[in-house]
């Protein structure tokens, strides 16, 4: 389970670090903050940009920095500005002891780095390392004027790894922070253009790929791709090698799309929800990758949080000086009725409803799921889907109420630990095998069913919001004894079945259960969740609220 978070958002607002720590790396080292991501379930930090970077002139004219970070020029260096400053400390040295702590939990520290382009910007842009060394070898330059630098990121400029020079400096970047700094991977923003070259486009054996697959420690370090920039056939979603991991925007439209939108334009059907809750296969399933490599999110730092997300139709984004006009316009959102904050019961219990309906899908899907942090306590950025120039308290994460028991944000959180530890229990729900189409009588598989418990027929797919989703089976015998005089030959064990029930539609909707002792683990609607104990299912047909899932065992 990967969280994606910013080290000074994190922590600048956290009551339980120390005033003059806050927003550093020693911040997000300290216990109380671990702790919390310890109890939500996760496995890897995945860190936004923490090399050292430059802000834009325009966002500096305005009185704003580039928050998010994805404007590097030092590769070598650890971002300064999130180091505390405390005597005896350098920013190194604060970075190494965070990946030490991060370690000592058993948890993985993933960065989020930029090597597709620089904080050099187009022909207009400042000229601070990489241009006045060898600009023509650094950098893509355009074929019909090669004053003029390609821009298939959007930022002015992309870093040729076509180049070995150039190729080594990002190799020689990633050993360090692999070999010194104790990073256990990376995420690679607009991947492709990694690959790219000027006249042959993407290439997943491009030299950088090749690069990464020979080298000794590289190799095993973590790596996830973002599959896309905006260049030439620049969407690359499941193209990228085998064991590398990917973003998956669809599984993000998907989800909301058929959870927010069964009403309106953006609509995802049942087919849909079925294939991207079985980890895209269309996209993966090849060249020996696993369902793992789709890595599941519902938000991410670039778009709405999960709280704006229910509580915006569209973006806010007055505060970044571009009159509204950056940041996405089809978000796929739903604010319940009312466009931001709500004090009505009705919305408010309809956005919790939702938010762990989405939470729940994530959770309970095939793939590696990715939370953003702050989504768990109700973190609001105020509709503003574009954040990236906000270091203040529209992107800092408030952590009021989030110790209180009975206070929303601690309920979310200890929602989003049950899935954690529901997802680690039931093997089925984290498979790294592809499940067959069609299993056999008896074997391991998933089964579709409609709510009347008839299994799924073409026509069934077209149409309607609701299915169940059964994972049974007879496990294959995998730790069979070499009988003695003593013992007989093991045979195949029953494995407990598992019964995912989805419910997208406006209306209740009753199921007749597949035959079994059922046991209730969990539901998203909060009035039928039996809480951290099983709750007994006494009856042949139970009836799940709209908009929810409900999940069984036997």
């Amino acid at each position: 389970m990967i969280c994606e978070l910013h080290v000074r958002g994190h922590t600048q607002l956290h009551p339980a670090v120390p005033t003059p720590l806050r927003g550093s790396y020693a911040a997000l080292a300290e216990p109380a903050v671990l702790d919390h991501l310890q109890r939500l379930g996760v496995t890897t930090l995945s860190l936004m940009p923490v090399q050292h970077r430059a802000d834009e002139e325009r966002l500096l004219a305005m009185g704003l920095t580039n928050y998010w970070g994805y404007n590097t020029i030092g590769w070598f260096a650890p971002e300064a500005r999130y180091w505390s400053g405390r005597p005896g400390t350098t920013p190194a040295g604060e970075f190494r002891a965070l990946a030490d702590a991060v370690h000592a939990r058993g948890m993985e520290l993933v960065i989020d780095v930029v090597y597709n382009h620089s904080a050099e910007s187009d022909e207009l842009g400042p000229t601070l390392s990489l241009r006045g060394i060898d600009n023509a070898l650094y950098y893509h330059l355009r074929a019909d004027d090669r004053a003029l630098y390609e821009n298939w990121t959007g930022t002015g400029n992309c870093l040729n790894l076509g180049e070995p020079r150039v190729l080594q400096l990002v190799m020689d970047s990633l050993r360090f922070w692999a070999g010194e700094m104790g990073v256990d991977g990376f995420r690679f923003d607009l991947a492709p253009v990694l690959g790219r070259a000027t006249a042959t486009g993407f290439d997943p054996r491009a030299p950088f790929f090749a690069a990464i697959a020979q080298d000794p420690l590289l190799s095993r370090t973590l790596l996830i791709a973002e599959p896309w920039d905006i260049g030439p056939g620049g969407y690359r979603l499941g193209e990228f090698p085998p064991g590398w991991l990917e973003w998956n925007d669809r599984f993000r439209d998907t989800q909301r799309g058929f959870w927010l939108r069964q009403d309106r334009e953006g609509r995802a059907g049942l087919g849909d929800f079925a294939h991207r809750f079985t980890a895209s296969s269309a996209q993966f399933a090849h060249a020996g990758r696993s369902p793992a490599a789709s890595v599941n999110f519902v938000t991410a730092h670039d778009g709405f949080t999960l709280r704006d997300l229910l509580s915006y139709d569209t973006r806010h984004n007055e505060a970044n000086g571009e009159n509204n006009r950056d940041g996405h316009g089809h978000n796929l959102s739903r604010n319940c009725g009312v466009e931001g904050p709500s004090d009505d019961p009705a919305v408010r219990a309809e956005r919790l409803r939702l938010s762990r309906a989405l939470l729940a899908a994530l959770m309970l899907s095939q793939g590696t799921p990715m939370l953003l942090a702050g989504d768990e306590i109700g973190h609001t950025q105020q509709g503003n889907n574009n954040a990236y120039c906000q270091d203040n308290e529209t992107t800092w994460l408030h952590w009021v109420g989030s110790t209180d028991p009975a206070g929303e944000p601690a309920q979310l959180s200890a929602f989003v630990a049950r899935l954690a530890a529901l997802r680690r229990a039931a093997p089925v729900l984290r498979s790294t095998r592809w499940w067959p189409a069609d299993p056999a009588p008896g074997t391991a598989g998933i089964r579709w069913l409609r709510p009347d418990g008839a299994p799924m027929q073409p026509p069934d797919w077209e149409g309607g919001t609701a299915l169940a989703i059964l994972f049974g089976s007879l496990e294959a015998g995998t730790a069979k004894e070499t009988p003695t005089s003593t013992t007989t030959p093991s045979t195949p064990k029953a494995a407990p079945a598992w019964l995912l029930l989805v419910n997208a539609g406006a209306r209740a909707q009753p199921f007749r259960l597949p035959p079994g002792a059922w046991r209730c683990v969990l539901a998203s609607d909060p009035a039928i969740d039996p809480g951290p104990e099983p709750s007994a299912v006494n009856a042949t047909e139970v009836e799940i609220p709209p908009s929810s899932l409900w999940i069984a065992t036997t």
